[in-house]
Formats: C-alpha cells, sequence, structure tokens
C-alpha cells in the first residue's frame, strides 16, 4: 500500500474499509505520478472517501459505478449532506478527484468501459466523420461540432429506425433549424448551422441521394466578412503588453514566450500549444509547424527576439519534466502539455492587465497583418505569413493599408486638399 497522507481517522477509515479500498492504491499512485502536492493530494482522497462513505449508505458496489452515480452524489447527496470527519464538499472539487475513480476502476476491468454509439445512426455518423477526414480534411474539433448537429438531425427523425435521407422533407429541415435557433439564436449558431447541414447533404448527394429540394430551405445568415476592421494593436500598446511580464507573475517568461510567438510568427493559440521541443531547430532557426488548422507541415523562420524569450523559458522556468511538449504545467498534473484554453488565458490576462478591452488572441495575429501591410508588404505575404488557405480570406486587411488608401481617398468637401 503506498504512502496515503494524513486524514482524519473517520475519513481514513471510509476510504481503506470501504467498497473502493481496491482502487486506493492505484489512486495514490496517479497522485504521485501527477506530483501533486501534499494539500491538494489530501483534498481529493478526501473527496474519494466521502463518496466510498455515500457508497456504503448506499449498499453501491464499485462494479455499479458510473457517471450517473456521481451525478447522483452530487446532485442529491451534497446539498443534505451532514457527514462527519470534515468530509469535502465543495462540489467542483469533488468532481476533480472523482473522476479518475472511473478511469481506474475501467483500467482495472472493474467496470465496462463507457459504450460507443451504435445502430444504424451511429453507422451514419462514422461514415460521415470519414469522409471530413479524408475528403474534406477538416480537423477534429470541427468534425465533432459538425457531427453533434447531425446527429441530433438524423435523431429527430430516425431514431431507432434506419437511416433514409430521401425521405427527408424540406419542412423537416426547415423545423430543425428553426428549433435549433430557438434554443440559441445567434449569429454565429445559425451559420454554423446552415454550413454542417449544407456540408452533410452534398456528403448525401455523392452518395446518390436527391437533396436539392432540401439545400433550397437552408437559407445562408446575413454575415458581411467584410464589414469591419480587424482589431489590430497600436505600437503603444504591443509595448505595454510585452512589458507586462513582470517578474511578479508566476510565469513571466512562459507568457512572455507565448505573446512573442503570437506576434513574431502570427501563430494560432492552438498551434503554441501544440509546440514540441523536436518542432525548433536551433541551429537553422527555424519553426516547424507539424499540427496546423489545414493539416499542413509549415516552416517558418524563428526570429532572435523570438527565439531568446523561448530560451529564457526553457533554461529558467520551464519545470523538469520527460512531455515533449514546449510549453508544461506548472501546477500538477505534471507532465502534461498546457491546453489551447492556457494560451488563450495568458493573453486575455495579458489584455486586462494593461487595460486592453478588445482582449482576444486574434488580435495578436491581426496585428502581425496590420504590420506587414503598412510596412509595404503586399496580400499574397500576408496570406503567407498567416498561413490563409485561400487569398479572400486575408483581402480583409487591405482596410488598413493607410498608404495605399491614401492615395486614392478622394477630397473632403470644403477642405483646402
Amino acid at each position: 500500500m503506498p504512502k496515503i497522507p494524513a486524514l482524519n481517522p473517520l475519513l481514513q477509515a471510509w476510504l481503506l474499509e470501504g467498497p473502493l479500498s481496491a482502487q486506493v492504491p492505484a489512486y495514490v499512485e496517479r497522485l504521485r505520478r501527477g506530483r501533486y502536492a501534499a494539500h491538494t493530494s489530501n483534498r481529493c482522497l478526501n473527496g474519494v472517501a466521502h463518496f466510498a462513505h455515500w457508497m456504503s449508505m448506499c449498499h453501491l458496489p464499485a462494479r455499479m459505478l458510473d457517471e450517473g452515480c456521481i451525478d447522483q452524489f452530487m446532485r442529491y447527496h451534497l446539498p443534505r449532506c451532514d457527514c462527519l470527519g470534515g468530509a469535502l464538499r465543495t462540489p467542483t472539487e469533488l468532481h476533480a478527484a472523482l473522476t479518475p475513480v472511473l478511469e481506474i476502476l475501467r483500467t482495472q476491468g472493474v467496470i465496462a468501459c463507457a459504450p460507443a454509439p451504435t445502430g444504424p445512426i451511429a453507422e451514419e455518423l462514422s461514415r460521415y466523420d470519414a469522409h471530413m477526414s479524408s475528403a474534406r480534411g477538416l480537423a477534429a474539433g470541427t468534425r465533432r461540432s459538425r457531427l453533434r448537429i447531425v446527429e441530433r438531425l438524423l435523431l429527430s427523425k430516425f431514431a431507432g429506425r434506419p437511416v433514409a435521407v430521401n425521405s427527408l422533407l424540406p419542412e423537416d429541415v426547415r423545423q430543425f433549424i428553426v428549433d435549433q435557433l430557438q434554443a440559441l439564436g445567434t449569429t454565429s449558431n445559425a451559420i454554423t448551422i446552415a454550413s454542417t447541414l449544407r456540408d452533410y447533404l452534398r456528403y448525401r448527394a455523392t452518395c446518390g441521394d436527391a437533396v436539392q429540394p432540401l439545400l433550397a430551405v437552408i437559407a445562408s445568415p446575413a454575415h458581411w466578412s467584410m464589414a469591419s476592421l480587424p482589431r489590430a494593436l497600436k505600437p503603444e500598446e504591443v509595448e505595454r503588453l510585452l512589458n507586462s511580464f513582470t517578474d511578479a507573475l508566476p510565469s513571466p517568461k512562459r507568457g512572455y514566450a507565448v505573446v512573442r510567438l503570437a506576434l513574431d510568427l502570427g501563430l494560432r493559440g492552438i498551434e503554441i500549444s501544440r509546440l514540441q521541443l523536436a518542432d525548433i531547430d536551433w541551429r537553422l532557426g527555424t519553426v516547424t509547424l507539424k499540427r496546423t488548422k489545414s493539416r499542413r507541415q509549415d516552416l517558418l523562420p524563428l526570429p532572435v527576439t523570438t527565439g531568446r524569450a523561448l530560451e529564457a523559458y526553457l533554461r529558467h522556468e520551464r519545470p523538469k519534466t520527460s512531455d515533449p511538449a514546449v510549453f508544461v504545467r506548472r501546477l500538477a498534473p505534471h507532465d502534461e502539455p498546457i491546453g489551447v484554453d492556457a494560451i488563450r488565458r495568458i493573453v486575455r490576462d495579458a489584455f486586462r492587465r494593461v487595460g486592453i478591452q478588445h482582449g482576444r488572441g486574434h488580435a495578436l495575429r491581426h496585428t502581425v497583418a496590420c504590420r506587414i501591410v503598412n510596412q509595404g508588404g503586399s496580400i499574397k505575404e500576408v496570406a503567407d505569413v498567416l498561413r490563409h488557405r485561400s487569398l479572400n480570406t486575408s483581402m480583409i486587411y487591405a482596410k488598413v493599408d493607410h498608404g495605399a488608401l491614401s492615395g486614392v481617398a478622394l477630397p473632403w468637401p470644403g477642405s483646402a486638399a
């Protein structure tokens, strides 16, 4: 039995004598591998002990556990819990502590893995997913989003029976769109639903279905992509942003390197989070992007300032880890890369510190593009640096080409010009 952090004797008894006692060694080992702090490990084991005590009161064996049991514990037991021993009652901490229990039980074969969807709808979704991956080259996140929408459409019409898209009526598609927009009536959601349904029906057309009447009822929501100006940072805002990474922050060198990658190379947040140590060639001064949005491999030059920022983080601040990712977690669980949400939070917090209101990570890419255009670069150069697949995506930056625009601007009525 691995060493267990000190717990209240009552909690110790719930943990070591309850229905989860056989899983305690694996759970403690997981905490050790993640290098959790002693206080955090104690809180996690406290939560597992509390849950095990509830299982005992309900006469619930470990082999019967699933996500629904944790939901019942959180929803019905916690609000009126009067358990003794200082049992953990914070919902967020309990959820984080209990989720690994199911993983351990499944690894040990005590409970079955969550069943994969079956039936005609699941088979249809699997075929469509394969089409989006192989024929369209869509990223996994985009495919998951589209599959959820298509699944709702198919369930509304074909639940429990074979999928026959030819039997769909235009009114069925129209009503489905209305129902979805009543749940979330934003322009972005309308655009997503329309493009997803249109893509799925075009896929069905390649399978031999007559879908033209269905496509005709999918209207394109009004969206003027060129109506606004790209929100780029001014030079003084860039300087304030970079200077905001002071030693008072928990990981200033990591934050500074993240922002430099976005400002100097125009990297997306997800590309920064996926960057590996092997992707940086220090001798040649290049960065290779292997897991990009467009599923291509891109070779980019590594500017000196960006390289120095990365070097400072890697030498002096990056935790010791066997993980090959450039940016890894500072807090437990250790030995794991930080996710794209952490990258976005670094940028968002930096914007907030310096008082920039339009604080989204994409503003840094806009800043790169605007800088290229106003220094005499072409829209094609912008598309190359930002790695846009279509030149039309970069055309919005023509609006911020002050030099070119001044040459075609008409005199203001009544002015001396």
